[in-house]
């Protein structure tokens, strides 16, 4: 090669790095924008609207994992709402049951108790890919919620199980009432939670696992041929995205102060995709705009008129025909 195609090599890399630094830059930016506004709402927006911001900290944080699933590995759960489910039921039981007040420990327990029931359910759908996985893991979503509705003495049959306040870091905050408790304390909890487990999807993606999980999602045969046992990096994605499902079911479970089957419904296993795609799921950050835009955007649809579902529809369809992949 010639010293003048070195220098051009070598002044196209430097572009590239230089180019690549001003994306990060400015991601990294607008990332802290957005937590600098998301910690400052609650002291100049309406308590209303700040209890909305939780329920987007619960999807976000599912989405995580959901995405791990669909935009990183390349499979379409059309049940994950049942690990959704896991997760509030999970925090019912530990707080109305058993007495048990430490939102850690709920977190842990309702998080590891999804993973649990995870593991034959994926070591059975990720032998599958396509529709079939989809429908597969669809089934099992109806199964856990026709459960939730027939063993009454257990889960509480269509009215559910009360789910108490939890104590964070052994603090109950007797002094406040519900919705300062919720927009105070426990916003702040899941705010922090969000980053924390936000940082610790984007360093698993951008690991040599995430890596072979794209491989995977972009030709599953090739990975396999080069060394790569596709069916257990595709179990291991299931299982972490139950976890974090799960962890997102125990937050919506707190903020509504029930868990009831209708989690566990395939159309909440549709919300879920639906944000998703919404969001885009090409992109990292793509679905947790998706969780905030849904959630407000039908917030406000259900507070103009009683038919807000064919609203919603309309105009979520519009997004998604004028931003094919995605508001992100």
């Amino acid at each position: 090669m010639s010293a003048t195609g070195l220098s051009a090599e070598a002044a196209n890399g430097k572009q590239s790095g230089a180019s690549r630094l001003r994306r990060h830059t400015a991601l990294l930016v607008i990332v802290m924008a957005a937590l600098i506004v998301l910690a400052l709402f609650p002291s100049f927006a309406q308590p209303y609207y700040v209890t909305l911001v939780l329920p987007a900290f619960a999807y976000a944080i599912a989405l995580l994992g959901f995405n791990l699933l669909f935009g990183y590995t390349g499979l379409l759960s059309f049940g994950h709402a049942l690990f959704v489910a896991l997760g509030a039921y999970g925090a019912a039981v530990l707080t109305s049951k058993l007495g048990i007040k430490s939102f850690e420990l709920i977190l842990l327990a309702s998080g590891l108790a999804a993973v649990v029931v995870a593991i034959p359910v994926g070591l059975l759908a990720v032998r599958y890919v396509r529709i079939f996985f989809g429908i597969l893991t669809l089934a099992f979503g109806m199964l856990f919620h026709s459960f939730l509705f027939k063993f009454y003495n257990i889960t509480g049959g269509d009215t559910g199980i009360r789910v108490l306040r939890p104590a964070l870091f052994g603090n109950e905050f007797s002094d406040l009432d519900k919705t300062a408790f919720l927009i105070g304390p426990f916003y702040y909890y899941c705010l922090v939670l969000l980053v924390v487990l936000g940082f610790v999807m984007w360093r698993i993606v951008h690991s040599p696992f995430g890596l072979h999980l794209t491989a995977i999602r972009e030709n599953s045969r090739k990975a396999e041929y080069l060394g790569v046992r596709v069916r257990m990096f595709r179990l291991a994605a299931f299982l972490i995205s139950a976890f974090y499902c799960a962890i997102g079911g125990v937050i919506l479970a707190i903020n509504t102060g029930q868990a009831d089957p209708e989690t566990a419904y395939w159309t909440h296993s549709g919300e879920l995709v639906f944000m998703t795609v919404l969001g885009g799921f090409a992109n990292f950050f793509g679905p947790l705009v998706g969780a905030f835009v849904f959630i407000f955007l039908k917030s406000e649809l259900m507070s103009l008129t009683q038919y807000w579902r064919f609203f919603l529809g309309v105009t979520l369809a519009l997004i998604v025909i004028l931003f094919p992949r995605g508001v992100m």
